[in-house]
């Protein structure tokens, strides 16, 4: 029998609010018996999409403000302090919820949560970390948008902590560490991913070399790192090849009768494939290195999507995910053993 967890979710978050967020809440409750949501946010707009629902299990916060998606995060860190963005991370470090789940702002949420919540010991900056689907089934990959500019630690602690993270949610016990580059040979890339590979080389992760961009969808490794740039180019780059290949697809059977009658045909396989490829099932990434879980949903989530992040909050609720990065972080770092220094 899973442990009770509690969840707070930012209602008014994303570009749709309470109109994903509700619905998507309330069907979690019914299939996940063990888990309590605290909806935070204008108790007004949330009793008005909850209507006669069951509110078993479900807890209303009221909040005055939102946090908008084009806001400065700045300007939401100090004006915004009655935000549902603030508000569902306040309740964390409160210990009223076990984990937030927001589509807000990602900047907000990133310099919020990290002010509130703070960092884990050791850890010098937070990541952003999310799985993609690959050939093997999915690959995690960081950081994809917190940090623009990393050193060699930076990247090397990046690696501890999504090690422990896939190893905690996937079940796997040494999970296969990559380091995305322009090549995989040795002389190739430039100076802090070199001296990231050093350190990785180092350590006792389970440290496969580089990888390059293709590798992230093709070869069989658990886990990409690389910073927050690149990171999140290659990720949105991958979402726009995906929604590309869609949408071709689409247009050449529509083309004809004959196409038509051909894409009638290869229906379950376009039905498989358009499964694989959905975003909706991959939707939720973690913030690693604070000192409680946040998730982060995408702006543009639909309610199966936005489900599929409250899943993500429950799977690092049941691992305890902080705790155990901290204890793996402490363990290669206190000593400083691997810093870039050594």
């Amino acid at each position: 029998m899973k442990p009770r967890c509690t969840i707070a979710l930012d209602v008014m978050g994303g570009d749709h609010g309470p109109r994903v967020v509700i619905p998507a809440a309330l069907r979690y409750l019914a299939d996940n018996p063990h888990v309590d949501l605290i909806l935070v946010g204008n108790d007004e707009r949330i009793a008005e999409y909850l209507g006669d629902a069951s509110r078993e299990r479900l807890r209303i916060h009221p909040t005055t403000q939102e946090v908008a998606m084009d806001e400065s995060p700045s300007r939401a860190l100090r004006g915004k302090k009655d935000s549902s963005m603030r508000v569902a991370i306040d309740l964390v470090k409160d210990g009223e919820a076990h984990a937030c789940v927001s589509a807000g702002n990602t900047g907000a949420l990133m310099a919020t949560a990290r002010f509130v919540l703070k960092m884990l010991p050791h850890v010098d900056r937070p990541a952003i970390i999310t799985a993609v689907p690959s050939l093997f089934g999915h690959t995690h990959m960081l950081d994809l948008g917190a940090n623009v500019d990393c050193t060699a630690d930076h990247l090397f602690q990046f690696a501890v902590m999504g090690s422990e993270l896939v190893s905690a949610v996937d079940g796997i016990a040494k999970p296969r560490v990559a380091l995305l580059n322009i090549g995989q040979e040795e002389i190739k890339g430039n100076e802090q991913v070199k001296r990231a590979n050093d350190l990785l080389v180092r350590s006792g992760l389970n440290y496969v070399g580089y990888i390059e961009g293709d590798g992230i969808f093709l070869d069989d490794v658990d886990l990409v790192v690389t910073d927050g740039f690149v990171g999140n180019v290659a990720l949105k780059c991958s979402e726009g090849v995906a929604k590309f290949v869609r949408h071709s697809l689409t247009s050449q059977f529509k083309r004809t009768w004959f196409t038509r009658l051909a894409g009638l045909a290869a229906l379950p396989i376009l039905k498989n494939f358009r499964r694989t490829m959905d975003p909706r099932r991959y939707n939720g990434a973690s913030l690693l290195g604070l000192r409680g879980i946040v998730i982060k949903s995408h702006g543009g989530a639909d309610e199966m999507a936005f489900e599929n992040a409250i899943y993500i909050a429950e799977k690092e609720i049941l691992a305890n995910i902080p705790h155990r990065i901290s204890e793996q972080v402490g363990r290669h770092l206190d000593s400083g053993q691997y810093r870039e220094s050594a």
